[in-house]
């Protein structure tokens, strides 16, 4: 078969063991299809939404209930974005349990970090868009933590939702950030990270001296079982799009209260079970950005894999690594599940 372009994307061949779906778990190649199902719907639903307080929310039921296909399309958008925090956490996972962050991938594992800090602010931009009752506990509460961080806060605060109430003046700054701010930085993200995989030497394997297999696949046979893992994401989607609908509620009234039953969405409620706890600026400002500063460090301060290790699940010479990276998911999971259930 002549390789079209979408195989010359792809290097001409790869190791055969790291190319089975039980070493990726599919992950990289899922997390960059949502972000296009992410891409086409959400410029769909720009042709109808209205970025103004006093519409939004009535624009966002009028996608929903009157435009053609409009509910299934927003519910594509929805669930995909829900999807991707989840694929991209595991792929997160992916890397430190089979030590494919070491040397010379270092620099590309922190481009993917950062690729998933964007994706949880473009959930959360793209929540408050909303413009329902149901945003206004999160809306408040996460920009006035912003404001508890010491000397540059409020400056913060001013950049985010550009001064003024927040439940009555962000709509328009949230929707820049949405469609622009954060947008064309994950898509710059999502490209550099692609050009390091070529570039640092393709997907992580041990050195050739060291491999048990040297068994290789075409690029032909790579692009096949990516076909076959989009058709069954996809498939998952549309059946997910079409009994499961997204979240809804009435338009935010002029004067919206913060009810005692209020929620963040639900990868930030391990955050809303910490803030509990005290002062919100260590609870809700500090303890996050700690844990994405630990991440951020664990190619560079814990110890370096062993040359055989790397591509190979929970090796024991990055023990560590896999323990530091373990306990954070399962406290998060457990703070979440406690909030949920609260």
């Amino acid at each position: 078969m002549r390789p079209s372009f979408f195989h010359h994307l792809h290097p001409p061949t790869i190791p055969a063991a790291q190319a089975r779906w039980r070493y990726t778990l599919g992950a990289g190649g899922t997390a960059i299809f949502l972000m296009l199902v992410l891409g086409v719907t959400g410029i769909l639903e720009m042709f109808y939404y209205v970025p103004n307080p006093q519409d939004a929310a009535l624009s966002v039921q009028t996608i929903t209930y009157h435009v053609p296909f409009g509910g299934f399309v927003r519910n594509l958008h929805y669930w995909s974005a829900q999807l991707l925090l989840i694929v991209s956490a595991v792929h997160l996972l992916r890397v430190v349990f089979t030590a494919a962050y070491s040397h010379p991938r270092r620099f590309n594992y922190l481009l993917g970090l950062g690729l998933f800090v964007l994706a949880i602010l473009l959930d959360f931009t793209g929540y408050i868009l909303r413009w329902d009752s149901g945003i206004c506990y999160p809306l408040v509460t996460g920009t006035n933590l912003i404001k508890t961080i010491p000397l540059i806060g409020n400056f913060l605060f001013r950049i985010a939702i550009g001064g003024g109430e927040a439940c009555s003046t962000a709509l328009i700054r949230f929707y820049t950030w949405h469609i622009f701010g954060i947008t064309i930085a994950a898509v710059i993200l999502m490209v550099w990270h692609a050009f390091r995989v070529r570039r640092d030497g393709g997907i992580a394997i041990p050195p050739p001296a060291l491999r048990a297999d040297n068994t290789r696949i075409s690029r032909n046979e790579l692009v096949r079982r990516e076909v076959l893992a989009i058709l069954v994401v996809g498939i998952i989607l549309i059946l997910m799009s079409t009994f499961l609908p997204a979240p809804i509620a009435p338009a935010m009234t002029d004067k919206p209260a913060v009810t005692e039953n209020a929620r963040a969405p639900w990868f930030f409620l391990w955050v809303q079970e910490m803030l509990k706890w005290g002062d919100s600026f260590i609870f809700g400002v500090l303890i996050p950005l700690g844990i994405l500063a630990i991440l951020a460090l664990i190619p560079y301060v814990l110890p370096k894999p062993a040359g055989g290790d790397i591509g190979r699940w929970f090796p024991k010479s990055n023990r560590l690594a896999q323990i530091v990276v373990g306990v954070i998911a399962l406290i998060v999971i457990a703070l979440t599940f406690a909030m949920f259930i609260s």
